[in-house]
C-alpha cells in the first residue's frame, strides 16, 4: 500500500490566503505556483519548495489558522541548502524570529519564524547522515 502514495500536499489554513501567500513568496523565499480567484476572492493559493508544493487554503469546514484558534498544534520543517543564508535573508525581510539558528542533537542546523497568521515555520540543514531506522 505505501508504494500506492505518489506525493504528500500540506494544506495550510490562512485567513487572507493572498497575504500568507505574498509572505510565503517574499519573505521566506517559496516560489509562486499562482493564486486562484473566483468572485474577486482569493479562494486558493499554492507556493513550492523545490518540487514540493503546499496548498494555501481558505479558513473554513473545520480548517483554522494558529491565530484564529489561539493556538499553534504543529508546524512544518523545509530543508534548505544553507540554513543561515536562509535566515539572514528572512531576517532582512522582517520575518518574526521564533529562535536564531542552533544546532540540534538530532543532526540538523534550524531556526524558527511565524507567518502573520500564527504557523511556525523551521528551516533547517542536515548536519550529520540520518540515523538508521
Amino acid at each position: 500500500m505505501a508504494d500506492d502514495f505518489l506525493d504528500i500536499i500540506p494544506v495550510v489554513p490562512y485567513a487572507d490566503i493572498r497575504a500568507g501567500h505574498d509572505h510565503l513568496v517574499d519573505v521566506l523565499g517559496f516560489a509562486s505556483a499562482g493564486i486562484v480567484e473566483h468572485d474577486g476572492q482569493v479562494v486558493h493559493a499554492e507556493v513550492r519548495a523545490g518540487d514540493r508544493r503546499l496548498w494555501l487554503h481558505a479558513i473554513g469546514g473545520g480548517l483554522t489558522s494558529p491565530h484564529a484558534a489561539g493556538a499553534a498544534t504543529g508546524g512544518i520543517v523545509v530543508q534548505v541548502a544553507d540554513v543561515d543564508a536562509h535566515f539572514a535573508a528572512a531576517k532582512a525581510k522582517g520575518a518574526t524570529i521564533l529562535r536564531e539558528p542552533v544546532d540540534e542533537p538530532y543532526g540538523q542546523r534550524e531556526y524558527g519564524v511565524q507567518d502573520p497568521e500564527g504557523h511556525n515555520w523551521y528551516f533547517a540543514t542536515p548536519t550529520a547522515a540520518p540515523a538508521a531506522r
